[in-house]
C-alpha cells in the first residue's frame, strides 16, 4: 500500500519592494505633501489647457498663412496687370512722340489720335504736346476730366505742374513717371513725360495725365476688387483711390479678433511714388467653436481657482513666519544701505548703536563705538568742551530742530564738518529710552555755498561798478527784482523808473538795425518764446536827469520762474551831442560848397545876367530916343515895354534860383518832384557849361514817382557832377565836336529794391585807375585848384537819402573816352518829412568798394 504523503506547509510571500515614486513621496515631509498633492491638479489643468492653446494656435497660423499667401499672389497679379496696362499706354504714347519727331502727323492728327485713346482708355485723361519751353503747343483732355488738366495752346506750364518730370525726361531723354500730384483724395494724377527729339535735340515731350482713380477702376481685375479692398498709395501711405478698412471696421466687437490679411508692391515702371494695396475682407467667426474652447477653459479656471484657494489657505501660516523675518532683514538692510550715519545713545549718553554709515565716516568699528561715553572717540580735542556741552543739551533734551553743525574727527586724524540731527528714540511700549542721532557729511556743499557766496559777491561787484543803470522787474509789475548802484542814483529803489523807462522806449521806433526782432513789446501776455527773443535798444530823453539814454531791453526767466524783463540805460548825452555837432557841421559844409560851387561859376553867372540886362539897356534906351523924336506909337512902346519886363523877368529867375540854391537851411526831407529836381540843377549848370562851349543833353524817363529826398541837396550834387563834367572837357581840352556832357535818369532795380538812378557822362579822359580808390577821399581833388571836399559832400548826401554813388570810366577798346558818375536813391525810402539826415560816410568797407 501507498504510505499517505505528509502536506507541506506552504512557504511565506517575499515582500516586494516599492516603486521609486512612492520612495519619494513618502520620503517628504507632511508640508511638503499638502503643497504637491494641492498643486499636483493645478499643474494637470494648466497642461491640459496649454496643450489645448498650443493646437488652436498651431490652426489659427496655419490659417493666416494660407489667406496671406492668396492675398500676396493675387495683389502680385493685380500689380503686373496695372504694369503691363501702363506700359501699353506708354508704348502708344512712345510711338505718338515717334510720329511727331519724324514730322510724320501734323497738329491736327496729334489731337485726334490723342482723343482716340483717350476714348479707348478711360484711365487716360489727357494727352499733352509740350515744346523745350514748357508751352503747351496742343492738348486734347477726356470731358469728365478736372479743369486743370484742360489746357490752352500757348500756356506754360511750371515747374510745379511737372513735379520735375519734364527735366528728368529733358536730362535723360527717356520716358519719365512723376509722383502723383493733387492735394485732395481720389482726384490725383500721374504724368508720363515722353521726349521729343529731332536730330537728338531735345523739343519737348508728349505728357499723359492718368487718372489714378481711372487706374484702380480699369487696371485692377474685377475678381481682386470683388475679393479685396484695393487702394493706391503714394510712398507716404496717403490713400489716392479706392479705400481701405477702417480700424473701425476691421476690429470686431470682441478683442481678440484677427486684423485682416493685407498686402502691397510697388507699381512699376512708376517705382516708388506708386503702391497698390489690399485688404482681405473678415469673414465671420466661428462662434460654436470659439465657444467650446471658452466653455472649456472657463471650467478649467473654476477648477484651479479653487485648488488655488485650498492651496492659499495652507501657505498663511508660513507667509507669517515669513514676514517677521523678511520685515527684520529689510530694516538691517535699509540701515546698512543708509549714506546718512545713525547713533543711538541710552539715557546715560552711553553709544548703544552705531550704522555702517556711521563707521566709514569716523573710521572706528561698531566694536570699538558701542559702549563708548563721552568724551567719543572721533571728537576733536579742541572741540571736548563745546561737543561736552552739546551732549548734556541733547540728554537734557535741548536740540535744535534744525540741527547743529559740528567738526568730527577721523581716526586717520582728518576732520570734515558734519550736520546732526537729535530725536527721542521710542520703544514699542511708547516709552523713551535715549535718543537718535543721524550725522550728514556736509563738507562738499559747505565749500559749494561758499564759491557759489563769493561768485555772488564777485557779480554783483561788477554789476555796482557799471556807468549803465540794470534793473530786473516782472512783466506788468512795479516791484523791482534788482536795480544796482547807477539804477538807484538814477532813479530810487523803486520800480517807476524801470516802468517809465519801458513806457518811454516802446513808444519809439526800435534803433536795433542787426537782425529783425519778432518780438512786439505791446503783444499779450508773453510766452516762452520771449525769453529766447532778441534785445530791443531805444534812445530816449529824460528830462529829470537832462540826460539821453539808449535803453536795451530783454525777456528772462528769474530765479523763481516768473517772466521778467531786464532793462539797461546807458548814457549817451556826449555821443548824442557830438552827432548833432557832425551834423551842423555837415549841414555848414554843404552850404560853403555850394557857395563854393556859385563863386566858380561867378563869371558865367554875370555872363548870363549880362544878356538881359543889355536887352534891357537898349530896350529903355530905344523907348527914350523915339519918345524924344515922337516917333513911337502906343502899340509899339507896349510891345517895348512887354519886351523889357521879359528879360528883367528873366534875371529875376537867374537871381532867384541862385539865392534859393545858396540859401542855407536845415536838411527836410519830402516827396519831390524828379523832373522839377533836374530842371533846376540843368538850369544853373548849363550857365558854366556853355562858357566852357560843351554841349548838355538830358534825358528823364517819364512817370517817374516821387522820392522822399532833399531837392536842394539832389539837386547840389546834380550841379557838382554837371560842374565838375564840364571841367574835367575843358582839361582834356576835346575838339568842340567831342564837347560834351549826356545826363539820364530812369528807373531800375538794385539789390531786390527800386531806385531811381541818375547817371552823368562826359567826354573827357576820365579818372586813372590809381586814384578812383580815393576819389571820396576828404581834401583829396586831381584838379590843381581843387579844394578836395565837392565829391565827399555829394557822397555824404547821397548815402543819408539811403542811396549809392559809383564812378567808372568809358571805353572804347583799352582808349579811355569818358567818365560816368552815377548815384541812385531808393523810391521806398525809410526816411519820414521832418527827419533828420545821417551823415552816411560812416559806410562799411565792403559798401565803399561796391561803391568804388
Amino acid at each position: 500500500m501507498d504510505k499517505p504523503t505528509t502536506p507541506t506547509a506552504p512557504s511565506a510571500p517575499r515582500a516586494s519592494t516599492p516603486p521609486w515614486w512612492k520612495r519619494w513621496w513618502r520620503a517628504l515631509p507632511p508640508s511638503r505633501q499638502d503643497r504637491v498633492a494641492t498643486l499636483a491638479p493645478v499643474l494637470a489643468v494648466l497642461l491640459f489647457l496649454t496643450v489645448i492653446g498650443l493646437a488652436m494656435t498651431y490652426l489659427h497660423l496655419e490659417e493666416q498663412d494660407r489667406e496671406q499667401e492668396a492675398v500676396t499672389q493675387d495683389v502680385e497679379y493685380a500689380q503686373q496687370r496695372l504694369r503691363l496696362r501702363l506700359l501699353e499706354r506708354q508704348e502708344q504714347l512712345m510711338r505718338l512722340a515717334r510720329d511727331l519727331s519724324s514730322k510724320e502727323i501734323e497738329l491736327a492728327d496729334f489731337v485726334f489720335q490723342a482723343e482716340s485713346l483717350i476714348n479707348q482708355y478711360p484711365e487716360l485723361q489727357a494727352v499733352t504736346w509740350v515744346d523745350n519751353k514748357r508751352t503747351v503747343v496742343a492738348s486734347y483732355a477726356s470731358p469728365s476730366a478736372p479743369i486743370r488738366m484742360m489746357r490752352a495752346a500757348g500756356a506754360t506750364l511750371s515747374a510745379e505742374d511737372t513735379d520735375g518730370s519734364f527735366d528728368l525726361a529733358r536730362d535723360l531723354r527717356q520716358p519719365i513717371y512723376s509722383r502723383p500730384l493733387g492735394d485732395e483724395p481720389h482726384q490725383t494724377v500721374l504724368l508720363l513725360q515722353v521726349p521729343l527729339s529731332d536730330q537728338g535735340k531735345f523739343t519737348g515731350t508728349i505728357m499723359g495725365e492718368y487718372s489714378i482713380d481711372g487706374l484702380l477702376r480699369f487696371g485692377v481685375p474685377p475678381e481682386v476688387m470683388a475679393k479685396y479692398a484695393v487702394a493706391l498709395m503714394d510712398d507716404e501711405g496717403r490713400v489716392l483711390a479706392g479705400n481701405l478698412q477702417t480700424p473701425s471696421t476691421v476690429q470686431n466687437l470682441m478683442p481678440w479678433s484677427k486684423s485682416p490679411q493685407e498686402h502691397q508692391a510697388l507699381v512699376s515702371p512708376v517705382g516708388n511714388g506708386l503702391v497698390i494695396k489690399a485688404q482681405a475682407y473678415r469673414t465671420s467667426q466661428d462662434m460654436v467653436g470659439n465657444g467650446l474652447v471658452w466653455l472649456i477653459g472657463a471650467l478649467s479656471a473654476l477648477t484651479v481657482w479653487m485648488l488655488l484657494g485650498t492651496w492659499r489657505h495652507t501657505r498663511r501660516r508660513v507667509q507669517a513666519q515669513q514676514a517677521l523675518i523678511t520685515e527684520t532683514n529689510f530694516r538691517r538692510a535699509m540701515e546698512n544701505s543708509m549714506l546718512t550715519g545713525m547713533r543711538a545713545l541710552d539715557m546715560n549718553g552711553c553709544i548703544t548703536y552705531v550704522n555702517p554709515a556711521f563707521c566709514s565716516m569716523t573710521g572706528w568699528t561698531e566694536d570699538e563705538l558701542v559702549g563708548c561715553t563721552a568724551p567719543f572717540p572721533y571728537w576733536p580735542e579742541e572741540d571736548h568742551e563745546m561737543l561736552m556741552s552739546r551732549l548734556q543739551d541733547e540728554i537734557q533734551g535741548r536740540s535744535m530742530p534744525g540741527g547743529f553743525e559740528v567738526r568730527v574727527r577721523r581716526r586717520n586724524g582728518s576732520i570734515f564738518d558734519a550736520r546732526m540731527y537729535v530725536s527721542p528714540l521710542i520703544d514699542p511700549d511708547g516709552i523713551q529710552s535715549g535718543w537718535m542721532t543721524s550725522m550728514t557729511d556736509i563738507t562738499e556743499p559747505k565749500r559749494i555755498r561758499e564759491e557759489l557766496t563769493a561768485s555772488y559777491d564777485r557779480f554783483t561787484t561788477v554789476l555796482e561798478s557799471l556807468d549803465a543803470a540794470v534793473s530786473v522787474a516782472p512783466l506788468g509789475s512795479d516791484e523791482l527784482l534788482f536795480a544796482n548802484k547807477m539804477y538807484r542814483l538814477w532813479f530810487g529803489t523803486k520800480g517807476g523808473g524801470h516802468r517809465r523807462l519801458i513806457d518811454t522806449a516802446g513808444n519809439l521806433p526800435s534803433t536795433t538795425h542787426d537782425h529783425d526782432d519778432t518780438v512786439d513789446v505791446f503783444a499779450g501776455m508773453p510766452t516762452e518764446s520771449l525769453t529766447d527773443a532778441g534785445a530791443e535798444n531805444a534812445e530816449i530823453f529824460v528830462e529829470d536827469l537832462d540826460r539821453w539814454l539808449e535803453v536795451r531791453s530783454r525777456y528772462l526767466t528769474w530765479v523763481d520762474g516768473r517772466l521778467a524783463q531786464m532793462i539797461i540805460a546807458t548814457d549817451i548825452t556826449p555821443r548824442r551831442k557830438a552827432e548833432e555837432q557832425a551834423a551842423r557841421q555837415a549841414e555848414r559844409a554843404q552850404a560853403a560848397s555850394r557857395l563854393i560851387t556859385m563863386g566858380e561859376m561867378a563869371s558865367s553867372v554875370a555872363h548870363e545876367l549880362n544878356q538881359p540886362l543889355t536887352a534891357i539897356n537898349n530896350y529903355c534906351t530905344g523907348m527914350i530916343s523915339r519918345l524924344t523924336e515922337k516917333r513911337i506909337t502906343e502899340d509899339e512902346l507896349i510891345g517895348a515895354l512887354g519886351k523889357t519886363a521879359k528879360q528883367a523877368h528873366r534875371a529875376g529867375q537867374i537871381i532867384q534860383r541862385i539865392r534859393a540854391f545858396v540859401k542855407r537851411s536845415e536838411p527836410n526831407p519830402s516827396p519831390s518832384d524828379v523832373p522839377q529836381m533836374v530842371s533846376n540843377a540843368i538850369e544853373l549848370a548849363d550857365i558854366e557849361l556853355r562858357r566852357q562851349h560843351v554841349r548838355m543833353s538830358s534825358y528823364v524817363a517819364a512817370r517817374l514817382p516821387k522820392l522822399m529826398v532833399d531837392p536842394i541837396l539832389i539837386e547840389q550834387v546834380l550841379i557838382n557832377l554837371l560842374k565838375n563834367a564840364g571841367e574835367a572837357i575843358n582839361q582834356a581840352a576835346r575838339p568842340p565836336g567831342e564837347r560834351w556832357v549826356e545826363l539820364r535818369v530812369a528807373p531800375r532795380q538794385v539789390e531786390g529794391q527800386e531806385v531811381i538812378d541818375f547817371a552823368v557822362r562826359d567826354s573827357g579822359k576820365g579818372v586813372p585807375d590809381e586814384m578812383i580808390g580815393r576819389i571820396y577821399e576828404a581834401f583829396y581833388s586831381t584838379k590843381s585848384e581843387g579844394m578836395g571836399i565837392g565829391l565827399k559832400l555829394c557822397r555824404s548826401i547821397v548815402e543819408s537819402h539811403q542811396g549809392r554813388m559809383l564812378v567808372e570810366n568809358i571805353y572804347n577798346g583799352e582808349e579811355v573816352t569818358g567818365c560816368c558818375f552815377s548815384f541812385w536813391i531808393p523810391v521806398h525810402s525809410k526816411l519820414r518829412p521832418g527827419d533828420r539826415l545821417e551823415d552816411g560816410t560812416d559806410t562799411s568797407d565792403s559798401d565803399r568798394e561796391r561803391a568804388s
